[in-house]
């Protein structure tokens, strides 16, 4: 398997060094070459089987010959071994067509650690097999930080960075970030928007003599390994109800797209998916372009989901490649067009197919409120805002759609007890943390606060990183 840049300028890459680039070096993201297919009997074989099984025969084609099958099936074991749920990806049953998948039980209570624990695990065997040592700088809205983290630490071959924008994370999610005991891991609390941590981790990337100085890598879902290890669930999931012989659908609260875009590769594989369903908070750039076919970037509003508090989806890339019939150069000047002027149109060749896809409806924090309290009322369950949001996403599309008997799998991103504040606001219950982080909110945090300027970040680094003393 080999990787390309969606800019279409870099060169091509096998499994092990797209894992360690993570961004391009024309500014673009990997994608692989040619979607590997899949047959109906291929995902039959899989179904009943342990979710560890199942990622790796996903995950191989992917990695190729980048890894032994024997490391990698050792590192998916370990990946998995934390998580509190024997199935690591449960579903649960709302109504007689609509399932819930807990993505929330690996160690941070939240779907990135589905992803993750495995990249974690990964970067070791690689990192060994070469004799190196990286710099991973990411950004977070909340919820990839604290994985990423608990991911790497310790790791004798990483330093880690990871920028989050100040106040604009749950209490509980900055804890997981601040409060993690290792001499490898730094959090920067940015002074501005996520969208501005994830612009100063991009300009990193691109330029070329900081990021050889520090051997930088990234674990934000702008790495292919993110988006490959999550691939994983909808395969489960849909196999759980009895796929390939029917269609599914999936929901997804997203922000970022690196998710519902893992769906979408699942579906290039093979698996029969009808349609992706985009729930949006009232950062709805997404919802706006999936019903419109143009986005126009506005100003980043907190809300009570702020994983999603995201104007610039950077995965979205990725699925305009195929939309530009994989012509780097065209995509390439679009993005730069985007970037100047705030607005992007869809090319018309290719659209209806996208259109068809994917569905997106958006909630602001009332209706997400709402949304949750009715959750509860109906099943019982509390779930936090982003998990809301996919849940009446879904609803809406059925309602809307005429495909009412087909199942629909909702993705539950992240525990409750994430965001007990928005849980107890909306049903009168507060949640409580799972025994293991029980002390989080008594636990000394660790943070440097810095300013929305990119070179300060950087010196930040460079002060910090092992490697920035020895290039």
């Amino acid at each position: 398997m080999r990787y390309i840049s969606t800019r279409g300028q870099a060169p091509k890459l096998d499994f092990e060094a797209a894992l360690l680039a993570g961004l391009a070096r024309d500014g673009g993201l990997y994608v692989p070459e040619t979607w590997p297919q899949w047959s109906a009997g291929q995902f039959r074989k899989l179904a009943g089987k342990p979710y560890q099984q199942v990622a790796a025969a996903i995950a191989k084609p992917f990695i190729g010959s980048s890894l032994k099958s024997a490391e990698l099936e050792k590192a998916i074991d370990d990946a998995y071994d934390s998580f509190r749920h024997q199935a690591v990806a449960p579903l649960v049953q709302i109504d007689e067509s609509l399932w819930l998948m807990e993505l929330f039980h690996g160690p941070t209570l939240a779907f990135k650690d589905v992803a993750l624990q495995l990249v974690g695990q990964l970067y070791d065997i690689v990192l060994k097999e070469r004799g190196e040592r990286i710099t991973v700088v990411g950004a977070t809205s909340g919820d990839t930080g604290s994985a990423a983290l608990e991911a790497c630490k310790n790791r004798r071959s990483i330093d880690i960075f990871i920028l989050h924008p100040k106040g604009r994370v749950s209490e509980v999610q900055r804890r997981q970030m601040t409060t993690i005991e290792a001499n490898n891991i730094h959090n920067i609390a940015i002074d501005g928007s996520f969208d501005d941590c994830q612009d100063m981790v991009k300009a990193m990337f691109n330029d070329a003599k900081f990021r050889d100085r520090v051997n930088m890598s990234a674990v934000n879902s702008i790495n292919w390994a993110r988006v490959m290890a999550q691939i994983v669930s909808y395969v489960t999931g849909a196999l759980a109800l009895v796929a390939p012989d029917r269609a599914v659908n999936f929901a997804v609260p997203s922000g970022n797209f690196g998710n519902v875009f893992a769906g979408y590769a699942a579906r290039a594989m093979g698996l029969p998916i009808q349609q992706l369903i985009v729930g949006s908070n009232r950062n709805d750039i997404l919802t706006r372009f999936f019903n419109s076919g143009s986005m126009k970037i506005s100003k980043v509003s907190p809300s009570l989901s702020p994983s999603m508090d995201i104007q610039i989806s950077s995965n979205l890339e990725r699925l305009l490649f195929d939309l530009f019939d994989r012509q780097g150069n065209k995509l390439g000047a679009a993005m730069t067009s985007f970037r100047e002027t705030g607005t992007f149109i869809a090319p018309k060749k290719g659209w209806p197919g996208i259109a068809m896809l994917f569905k997106a409806y958006k909630l602001d924090d009332r209706e997400t409120l709402s949304a949750m309290r009715s959750v509860h009322k109906r099943t019982g369950m509390l779930v936090d805002p982003h998990s809301a949001i996919g849940i009446a996403a879904a609803l809406d599309a059925r309602k809307a759609g005429k495909s009412s008997t087909i199942p629909t799998i909702a993705l539950a991103t992240a525990h409750p007890a994430k965001f007990p504040d928005a849980v107890e606001k909306a049903t009168g219950i507060r949640p409580t943390l799972p025994a293991h982080l029980s002390d989080l909110l008594s636990r000394r945090e660790r943070l440097s606060e810095l300013p929305n300027d990119l070179q300060k970040v950087q010196d930040y680094v460079l002060a910090h990183t092992r490697l920035g003393h020895n290039r």
